[in-house]
């Protein structure tokens, strides 16, 4: 019974969400277009037309697509300042610091299984310390942008320690303590980051005399640390202190038992993605060219985690996706701006409901799905 209804779900939860936006005419067609792709798609042969297919050359035919759709996708994204106008490359900056964040969390909640919910509080430090390096230091954008990590590191390493032996709802008050007590001192350290009204004309990138300032400058430097990011996680998901993350969010008991230095392994987790943090709030810094502690509320914390549990924990392209999704689609339905925070609460609603695993979860995930009904 609850296989059979299962296809009613998605449709009439989009009718109930449009009902108030679109009327009962526009609301119930778009429900009725949505039932008819997901009956098509259970009731179509398509196992029986791919079955066609000699399962020999079903490898190869994959693997030329996958490479020829990758190849169309990073020929997207160069080209894809060419395109845009100014408003649109700056949502897609802002969409590319995001991923960067998502990923950088990805990190500690997807691989290593804790909730933070103080993540913005590393992005601050980064933004920070490039604003203060570059308006009394005059310190190049690419000279600091290490630097802005590595304070970020050290801030992931001062949460880290004392919060070796928290997990679950406890870590994320810690956590959550720690992100306001950073945005309390920004705000009140006048002396330091100019207190509320922030720190203004921060410099913008410059490259051996050569300024970067541009909306198609800046694009590309995001796009390059977004890969850069991806890459270092790709390869750590793959790596043995990977493995090691994810037996110790499976079970953290076990894990010690079996020899994994869960210490060593928090720490890093902890270091590795608030370096990550620290490195886009340098970018952010040089792109608004002003900071202020306004920027980095409790809020950012949640929408970054939002982000990764909507696309999926522990994937790379369901964080992207994640991200991308609440960065662009805000932004297209502008006009509907009085109802946007009502389609973001029930979205997020609807997916924990239909789909807890993300849009695009990882192997693992859609694995344990699959082997629980």
């Amino acid at each position: 019974m609850r296989t059979a209804l299962k296809p009613l779900a998605w449709p009439l939860w989009l009718g109930i969400l449009l009902w108030p936006l679109a009327g009962p005419v526009t609301s119930a067609a778009a429900a009725a277009a949505l039932l008819g792709l997901v009956l098509a798609r259970r009731l179509l042969p398509w196992k029986a037309a791919a079955s066609g297919f000699q399962a020999a050359r079903l490898p190869a035919i994959a693997g030329r697509w996958r490479a020829a759709a990758w190849a169309a996708l990073a020929c997207l994204l160069l080209a894809l300042p060419l395109a845009l106008n100014r408003y649109f490359l700056d949502v897609a900056i802002t969409a590319g610091i995001y991923i960067a964040l998502a990923l950088g969390l990805n990190i500690i909640v997807g691989l290593a299984g804790l909730l933070v919910l103080g993540y913005i509080a590393f992005y601050a430090a980064g933004a920070y310390s490039y604003a203060l390096l570059s308006t009394h230091l005059h310190l190049n954008f690419f000279l600091a942008l290490p630097l802005g990590a590595g304070l970020a590191l050290l801030f992931g390493l001062a949460l880290g320690v004392p919060t070796l032996r928290l997990r679950g709802d406890y870590l994320a008050i810690v956590t959550l303590g720690f992100g306001e007590i950073v945005r309390i001192v920004l705000n009140n350290w006048d002396s330091v980051t100019g207190g509320p009204n922030g720190i203004m004309s921060i410099a913008k990138p410059s490259l051996a005399g050569l300024a970067l300032g541009r909306p198609a400058h800046l694009y590309y430097i995001v796009l390059a640390l977004c890969l850069l990011t991806a890459l270092l996680i790709h390869r750590l998901n793959g790596s043995r202190l990977g493995r090691a993350l994810v037996a110790m969010r499976e079970d953290e008991a076990a894990a010690r038992a079996c020899g994994v230095d869960t210490v060593r392994l928090k720490l890093l987790a902890f270091m590795v993605s608030a370096a990550v943090a620290g490195t886009m709030g340098a970018v952010f810094a040089a792109k608004m060219g002003f900071v202020s502690p306004e920027s980095f509320t409790f809020w950012e914390s949640v929408m970054v985690l939002c982000m990764v549990v909507l696309g999926g924990m522990a994937s790379i392209p369901g964080v992207i996706l994640g991200a991308a999704a609440l960065i662009v689609l805000p932004e297209a339905f502008r006009q509907l701006q009085v109802y946007r925070m009502l389609i973001f609460g029930a979205s997020m609603a609807a997916m924990m409901i239909f789909r807890p695993q993300g849009l695009w979860p990882s192997k693992r995930r859609r694995m344990e799905m699959e082997e629980g009904g």
